[in-house]
């Protein structure tokens, strides 16, 4: 990535060589802090208010005092336009953290100013995955038990995501309790008699934006869902399995564990999916 682009700092516009963070940051102290990836299709946010109500929603469960969303929304679109990315797809991060001070496990009391960074860089696709399919494998979930907000703390997501590229494969997906939870940086869906299955909203998973999007799309569709945990002694049985989420949009699962998923091609709903995906960004952005 490029020290060259411009990023947001603390209600500051800069180069990115410019920003020095604190050792005393709580986030690069105790991971104390919520982040939101958005992808930008030649321009036009997709599902941004989506995104920042689940990032507001992930300030209040950890009692981020940080109010100006509307203000960050500002910048999201200006760092697209100072990056010159709108003629092309990106991503931004932003990460918002309890700010600097004395190192305490108990909050800063008086509070200190939050630490809000912010980043906008093109993104490519990698469209023989969309295309063709990806390769997973399925590991126990040792996350903690609040997976419904989007904390930076994600070394579980990190070395479960680095066991399944050491292994050649794209993705790990999480078990807990013996059900399929979600990926590392994925929602889970699967496929039994046309019927799409995935886990419920709790705070076992992350409240994915584009997992809404895509049950939305199933009941246009006329695909019917169950949100129900799928039971990983039943993924053998699967009729099609997906990832689904903000980078991989609706990727079909043709091998898990080293196993073709049915016949190793991406089935007939998750194609489906895909295509009306593609048609509600192109509607959108």
């Amino acid at each position: 990535m490029s020290s060259n682009r411009t990023v947001y700092f603390n209600n500051t516009f800069m180069p990115k060589h410019m920003v020095h963070i604190s050792p005393d940051d709580r986030g690069f102290l105790f991971a104390d802090g919520v982040y939101e990836v958005i992808r930008a299709y030649n321009g036009s946010f997709f599902q941004l208010e989506a995104h920042f109500k689940r990032l507001g929603r992930s300030l209040d469960e950890l009692s981020l005092n940080f109010s100006d969303l509307e203000g960050l929304k500002g910048a999201c679109h200006r760092l697209i336009r100072e990056n010159s990315l709108e003629d092309r797809e990106a991503l931004v991060y932003i990460q918002i953290t309890r700010g600097v001070a004395e190192r305490r496990h108990t909050f800063p009391d008086p509070d200190v100013p939050v630490t809000v960074y912010a980043s906008a860089s093109a993104f490519q696709p990698d469209p023989e995955k969309q295309k063709n399919g990806v390769s997973v494998i399925v590991r126990p979930d040792i996350r903690w038990n609040r997976c419904d907000i989007k904390t930076i703390s994600l070394l579980p997501n990190v070395l479960a995501c680095q066991g399944a590229h050491q292994q050649g494969h794209d993705e790990t997906i999480m078990v807990r309790d013996g059900a399929v939870t979600e990926g590392t940086h994925t929602n889970f869906c699967a496929v039994f008699n046309d019927v799409v299955y995935t886990h419920p909203e709790s705070n076992n998973i992350l409240s994915g934006v584009t997992r809404k999007v895509v049950l939305e799309l199933c009941r246009e569709k006329g695909i019917a869902v169950n949100e129900y945990p799928v039971l990983e002694s039943r993924l053998v049985n699967a009729d099609e399995m997906l990832l689904v989420g903000t980078t991989p949009e609706v990727t079909p699962i043709v091998r898990f564990n080293g196993n073709p998923v049915k016949d190793g091609l991406p089935g007939p709903v998750t194609m489906t999916l895909q295509r009306a995906f593609k048609a509600r960004v192109k509607q959108e952005c």
